[in-house]
């Protein structure tokens, strides 16, 4: 019942703002400004019963898991280099920094510059995804236990002991929270780059032409259906990454 309680809470703050648009709008008020959520989920029950909404959707999702698989490994590669070598760290620390603080329109245009349009949600996904990483990763390396890692020394651990039997454990709720932040942020890149770059098959290039056409409906659905991916690979992300420790542990 309590985890029911806060999506009805917001179902029923948005039915009442979209009433009280329809009371003092005049003409289309809630088609233009705000549907009412049944309207929004009757547009995403007739999107959702044709084949390209489907098409359309497994197109974003892989840009999208593409992107992330990619910022994941980027991010990864980068925190070891940078635990391991200091003067790697003060060369890429501040471009890394630059990258998480620079506005992501701007690297979507300039992107749009440099390759194909297919490609520039993959890379906007990839360099919002990759900070996310790097940052929680170096974080959980420069946080592990010295005992530990002085324990791998007088038992003479070799490289690989070293990695699997302390860093890898002592990283894992690091690595947890870093990949299930940046889906979010993987998502929202990734769809802002299909909005503006258009590429042929997109939620985002749907999104753009739901509101050149002032379809504010379709709009929603389609942004609604952008939600409801990002959560459910979120949990399903967390549930094989609790499973596959789980696998681990003995």
């Amino acid at each position: 019942m309590s985890l029911l309680l806060p999506p009805a809470f917001w179902l029923g703050a948005w039915q009442l703002c979209a009433f009280w648009v329809d009371r003092h709008v005049q003409g289309r008020g809630n088609e233009l400004l705000l549907p009412y959520p049944a309207t929004v989920l009757a547009a995403l029950v007739r999107l959702g019963g044709t084949a390209p909404f489907w098409g359309i959707v497994l197109a974003s999702l892989g840009r999208i898991v593409a992107g992330m698989a990619l910022g994941i490994v980027l991010g990864a590669l980068l925190a070891a280099l940078t635990y391991l070598s200091p003067w790697a760290h003060r060369i890429l620390a501040p471009a890394i920094r630059v990258i998480r603080a620079t506005p992501v329109a701007s690297f979507i245009l300039l992107v749009l510059l440099w390759t194909g349009r297919d490609r520039v949600p993959v890379i906007i996904a990839a360099l919002m995804v990759l900070p996310v990483v790097w940052e929680n990763l170096s974080r959980g390396l420069r946080e592990t236990d010295p005992q530990l890692l002085e324990m791998g020394r007088l038992y003479r651990f070799t490289r690989w002991q070293m990695v699997r039997l302390i860093y890898l454990p002592s990283l894992w709720p690091y690595f947890l929270s870093a990949v299930t932040t940046a889906m979010g942020l993987a998502w929202k890149s990734g769809v802002a780059a299909e909005v503006l770059c258009l590429p042929g098959r997109a939620i985002g290039a749907q999104v753009y032409h739901a509101k050149l056409y002032l379809e504010i409906p379709d709009l929603f659905a389609w942004t609604a259906a952008v939600v409801i991916l990002s959560l459910l690979l979120e949990g399903l992300l967390r549930a094989l990454l609790r499973a596959g420790k789980g696998g681990s542990a003995p």
